[in-house]
Order: structure tokens, then C-alpha cells, then sequence
């Protein structure tokens, strides 16, 4: 199936592995030139080469968008966008007590608020191409599971964004959605997987198994995410707008 994409413009952020890495494969071979933003550098640049071995036609900017200098950095260094997926950010698991309010806000400066900052300040950008945001966000904020507190509650303000954003950015031509992944193989949730197989079966090489409680027994695949984003992104999905897509088999 032909998205229609080809000769798009997409930024994706927190893009240098898992699911950012994998919307900007989906993205790519779809014609559209990416562009990936990261922290580390190094990882960034490989990355990109992954992609430019693919045939895609990709850079990387590495940028923390926790700061306001490396966001109007990446703003201006990204040049024209017809696509915005933001990713980054990954918001530690705890409780209440567990979780201290210098590591919620550190967390938040990243996901929630740098979700809303870089919107804000690629939207007109995006308004004058009747562009795309994506907002790859988490089912932690339909689940709000007690454990992983500040992801439930940063996940739903996210979630409040797309739905409020999208009953105003259509008069500018702009689309907004969002998307729920529920538990994704990713390399982060491996290892997390794998430290808690070690401690509750004995043996870190069972980490798969802590997944057969899901539906079809498995974790999504990031690529799974990846090619939704590209549908969303695509006219082919021309008429969704500041809704949420809750991928995640069925869980919640």
C-alpha cells in the first residue's frame, strides 16, 4: 500500500533505538526524509547510518529536549517539517513514595513537558505544510497502574494534549494524534525484563516468560508501533485527528 508519503519531511525524537527508531525505518520507507533527534550522539550516529544503509535519506541532531536551548536548537536546525513524532522520554517506574520529586520533574522536563514545548514551537512550521503530530505516548495512562505513578500521570496530561490540541488545530489545517503502546519489546524493556526474571524465576534468560500474561503471549514489536505511525501520519488517515490509538492487543 502506497501512504503517500514520499517527499515528506518527518522529525522524529528520542529516535536513536525502540520504537523512535523504528517509526523513522517505517517513515523512511515510505519515501519521507527523517530526521532523528537523541541525546547520545554516538548511538545517534549509528543510527543514521542504519537508516542511510537502508536507502533512507536520514540525519541526526543530538539535543536533550529537557533544555529549552537544545529545543530551539533542534528547531531551527531541522528546517522544514511536515511531520512531528514526538518520542522521547522514558519516565521511571515507583510509587508515591518511591519516586522523588526532583527525578518526577527531571522525568517530566523531558516527556511531558518537552512534548508541549516542542509542539508549540514547531507548530507554525507545521501549520504552513497542514502537517502531522504524533505523539507516541503510553497505555500507563488508561491503566494508571500505582507503580509507574509519574508515567500514569504524565501519560494522561499527554493524552489531554492530543485531544484538546485537536479540537482547535484543524482550523490551521493541522492534524494531532496519539499513540498508546502497551508493553513493546524494546531494548529498555528487555533488560528491565531480564533483571526482574533473574530475580523472581531465577534466571535472566527467562525474561520472555514474564510476557505470557499478555494477549497473543508476546510484548509488540516496535515495528508494529513504528508502521502505525506512518499510517496515522499518511492522508490515508487524513480524517483522525486528536484522537488516541491504544495499541497494546487488547490489555487494556
Amino acid at each position: 500500500m502506497d501512504l503517500r508519503l514520499a517527499g515528506k519531511r518527518a522529525l522524529i525524537t528520542g529516535a536513536s533505538k525502540g520504537i523512535g527508531l523504528a517509526a523513522a525505518f517505517s517513515l523512511g520507507k515510505e519515501g519521507c526524509e527523517v530526521v532523528i533527534a537523541a541525546r547520545d550522539g554516538d548511538v545517534l550516529d549509528r543510527a543514521v547510518q542504519e537508516l542511510r544503509f537502508a536507502g533512507i535519506t536520514a540525519d541526526g541532531i543530538a539535543c536533550d529536549l529537557s533544555r529549552e536551548a537544545d529545543q530551539d536548537a533542534l528547531v531551527t536546525q531541522c528546517g522544514a517539517v511536515d511531520i512531528l513524532v514526538n518520542n522521547a522520554g522514558a519516565i521511571p517506574p515507583g510509587s508515591l513514595q518511591e519516586i522523588d520529586m526532583q527525578r518526577w520533574r527531571s522525568a517530566w522536563d523531558l516527556k511531558v513537558f518537552g512534548y508541549f514545548a516542542l509542539t508549540q514551537k514547531l507548530y507554525k512550521k507545521l501549520a504552513e505544510r497542514q502537517g502531522v503530530i504524533i505523539n507516541v505516548i503510553g497505555a500507563g495512562g488508561e491503566r494508571f497502574p500505582p507503580e509507574y505513578i509519574a508515567g500514569s500521570a504524565g501519560n494522561a496530561a499527554l493524552m489531554g494534549f492530543v485531544k484538546a490540541m485537536g479540537r482547535a488545530s484543524f482550523h490551521d489545517g493541522v492534524r494531532v494524534v496519539g499513540i498508546n503502546p502497551g508493553f513493546v519489546q524494546t531494548d529498555r524493556v528487555k533488560m528491565m525484563m531480564q533483571a526482574r526474571a533473574e530475580r523472581e524465576l531465577g534466571s535472566a534468560d527467562r525474561w520472555e516468560e514474564l510476557f505470557s500474561h499478555l494477549p497473543f503471549g508476546r510484548a509488540a514489536k516496535a515495528e508494529e508501533i513504528g508502521d502505525a505511525v506512518a499510517f496515522l501520519a499518511s492522508p490515508l488517515s487524513g480524517y483522525t485527528s486528536g484522537t488516541i490509538l491504544t495499541i497494546d492487543g487488547g490489555y487494556v
